[in-house]
């Protein structure tokens, strides 16, 4: 697989993983502007959560969460407030990182990092 392909079964993992713990996904790739938010889901009724899959077929670079910086923080941060300002919502929302490892094709180790960093 390439990098593409394992982003999307990336993404196509956290969607289950998520709706398996009782999340309800309401966006997939939403993008505004220069910036993009994997996955949207309530985690209830009053707090939205926004999500970012970072996926590796390996872990010879550190684990897929490193990847998230701060510049890529401060990207989904606006992002969401587009997102919000389209929906009109102005509550509870946390940023949550799924980093997946995988290795020919098979998941090794999903790991949900939540409330992993604060809107800059």
């Amino acid at each position: 697989m390439n990098s593409t392909e394992i982003g999307r079964r990336g993404e196509s993992i956290a969607v289950e993983f998520l709706e398996n713990k009782g999340y309800r996904v309401v966006a997939l790739n939403f993008r505004a502007g220069r910036g993009e938010i994997d996955i949207i889901a309530w985690a209830d009724e009053r707090l939205l959560v926004f999500v970012e899959v970072k996926t590796r077929a390996g872990d010879g670079f550190g684990g897929p969460e490193d990847a998230v910086g701060l510049k890529k923080q401060d990207l989904l941060a606006r992002t969401a407030g587009i997102y919000m300002e389209q929906i009109d919502y102005d509550w509870e929302i946390r940023f949550d990182i799924i980093a997946i490892l995988m290795k020919n094709e098979q998941v090794l180790e999903i790991r949900h990092i939540e409330d992993a960093f604060f809107p800059t």
